[in-house]
């Protein structure tokens, strides 16, 4: 592994007609990082994306990938990554080892048989691999969906949104499978709308804002731009069930008629509500 970075863009800019996306974009990801661009929609990440993966021109600057021009060499760039996009591109009337079967063929790639059954166990997917597609939970789908990127093993793996509409369960599995790939050596360039999806998988975030970007740099030097946390003091009141229990215990037991006294006390008030029962 060199020192070069993975990807390099400096100064791109993109427009269409009198709407500017892109305003002058830079940053460098490093090789085997994860790299989140973070914004809302309409920041120019799904833009800056397809202009990386030689699908758009830009209007000026430079962009290269694994140490190939963007605009000189797109037939390179290509061979040396692979595109995800927001939803998954998968054939729902195909098994889910028929789709790995197809895109390995389409690569020209020897044995793809043994190719789909290495992949399936690399996603957990062996046990649904025999079965269609469209059966498949919305995680599974996007798992699959990026195991058919990696065939071919690209160096580097662009994810345009890979979350967007999953569940918090499909979302976890999908955020595993993208640390594996960091893990073994791949760069990934995430983009993503969502901040708990970039601090929990990024080495570094750069923030897109109105076509440039803004502050680029890990979690860590994010938070320091912001002044420290202050801790207020709340008083917090008694709930009614905070008041039932202290006056009929939580024991279940049935009254035996001695005298019982109950102590509540609220955290954050520190007080104490008594309440005694005298025998019958």
């Amino acid at each position: 592994m060199t020192t070069e970075a993975a990807i390099r863009v400096q100064g791109i800019e993109k427009s269409f007609k009198d709407l500017h996306v892109l305003r002058g974009v830079d940053f460098d990801v490093a090789r085997g990082s994860i790299f989140a661009l973070l914004g809302s929609n309409g920041a120019g990440k799904t833009t800056l994306v397809r202009i990386l993966s030689t699908l758009l021109k830009a209007d000026a600057g430079t962009a290269s990938v694994q140490g190939f021009d963007v605009a000189a060499n797109p037939g390179d760039v290509r061979e040396s990554i692979s595109l995800t996009g927001q939803f998954a591109a998968v054939d729902e009337v195909l098994s889910g080892r028929e789709n790995l079967v197809l895109v390995a063929r389409l690569r020209h790639l020897k044995d793809p048989g043994a190719i789909a059954d290495d992949l399936l166990a690399r996603f957990s997917l062996t046990d649904a691999g025999g079965r269609k597609a469209a059966t498949y939970s919305g995680g599974m789908r996007r798992r699959l969906d990026i195991a058919m990127s990696l065939i071919g093993n690209p160096p580097t793996i662009f994810l345009d949104e890979p979350t967007t509409g999953l569940d918090p369960q499909a979302r976890i599995e999908v955020w595993q499978t993208v640390k594996k790939l960091a893990d073994n050596g791949t760069t990934v360039l995430l983009t993503t709308q969502y901040l708990d999806e970039a601090e929990q998988l990024a080495d570094r975030i750069a923030i897109l804002h109105k076509g440039t970007i803004i502050q680029n740099g890990t979690l860590a030097e994010l938070k320091q731009l912001l002044p420290p946390a202050t801790v207020e003091y709340v008083e917090k009141q008694p709930s009614l069930e905070d008041v039932f229990l202290a006056l009929v215990g939580d024991t279940g037991d049935e009254d035996d008629g001695e005298t019982e006294t109950v102590d509540v006390e609220t955290s954050a008030a520190d007080r104490t509500v008594r309440a005694r029962k005298e025998p019958r």
